[in-house]
């Protein structure tokens, strides 16, 4: 394990999720991160964006979306607001989103509960001082293919969940990734499409050079949707067989009738990504789950106030939530 500090730049752009208004957005809050790496037991490490406080406030675990990280602007308006608040917080960086590519052949993928798994237990653990045995409550927020692999997690882990975390937000997830994933190769949402593999068939090219014969470099740069890059590079590297066996596999949504922790489910009727006619109604959830469909906020954007407006009504509504429970 190794940490080191840095200050996130006061406003970055980050994510392919949106493509035009990040742009117009005013600045948030300057967040000062402490990077932290955890060794994993197959060979492989993870990086971690710290927000230390007092150890006797509150923990936020953010799981980020496809090819985001620490800088993103979902993440630097939920961690400044967490910083205002003087809580603790930690961006968990899915295996090559840091910044450095990992050491292993796999990747992350929107189903990977199992990662979900260790990483939060490994949050928790730290989250204990030595001074007690009465830990601070601890909240996760995941963020599109983030939010999908910790929904799915917890609807896996039923009331066992409970012993990590106290409650749970997600924003903009692709709950039925059959549905999204069809979506997004159609019409103009080939734009978002685009963009992730514009991100993804380069860190693939950068895998063939310590992987020779991983894969067919030439198929890869032929992509030209997730659905085929899914095919070739991600089912396959992770054990499924083929796209429609990984979307289906994945997919969050069946698994929400399980859920047993407080959970916040924020999905915009007008996203992209996850379609109004394919989002869950309150007999597809349990009890412990409340549904939050606004009609306007597009993936991960719920921009508010006058022109150009703020990212700040992702983070209170949240955050509102965890001090409700």
């Amino acid at each position: 394990m190794s940490s080191r500090s840095y200050t996130a730049p006061l406003w970055l752009p980050g994510g392919n999720a949106q493509t035009i208004y990040p742009y117009l957005l005013r600045p948030v809050q300057a967040v000062t991160y402490r990077r932290e790496r955890w060794e994993l037991d197959d060979g492989d490490f993870i990086d971690t964006d710290w927000l230390d406080n007092p150890q006797n406030q509150p923990l936020v675990v953010l799981f980020h979306g496809l090819e985001g990280n620490s800088h993103s602007h979902y993440a630097l308006s939920l961690m400044g607001k967490v910083q205002q608040l003087g809580w603790r917080g930690v961006v968990i960086h899915f295996r090559g989103c840091s910044g450095t590519p990992n050491r292993l052949p796999r990747a992350y993928h929107a189903g990977d509960s199992e990662e979900i798994n260790r990483l939060l237990h490994q949050a928790v653990t730290r989250n204990i001082p030595a001074t007690t045995t009465t830990p601070a409550p601890v909240y996760a927020v995941g963020v599109s293919l983030g939010g999908n692999a910790l929904l799915k997690w917890l609807g896996e882990q039923g009331h066992q969940a409970g012993k990590s975390i106290n409650a749970v937000a997600t924003l903009s997830v692709p709950l039925d990734l059959p549905v999204a994933g069809k979506t997004l190769d159609t019409g103009l949402n080939k734009i978002y499409a685009h963009n992730f593999l514009i991100t993804l068939k380069q860190k693939i090219h950068g895998k063939l050079t310590d992987f020779p014969g991983l894969f067919d470099a030439h198929a890869v740069t032929a992509c030209r949707t997730l659905y085929q890059f899914d095919n070739l590079v991600t089912a396959p590297l992770h054990g499924f067989h083929g796209t429609d066996d990984y979307w289906h596999r994945s997919s969050s949504k069946p698994w929400l009738k399980h859920i047993q922790v407080p959970t916040l489910i924020i999905n915009a009727r007008n996203d992209p990504f996850m379609p109004a006619s394919a989002l869950p109604q309150a007999t597809d959830v349990s009890t412990s789950v409340i549904l939050d469909f606004p009609e306007q906020g597009g993936h991960a954007g719920f921009i508010n106030g006058p022109f150009p407006g703020k990212l700040t009504w992702p983070p209170d509504r949240i955050i509102d939530f965890f001090r409700s429970i």
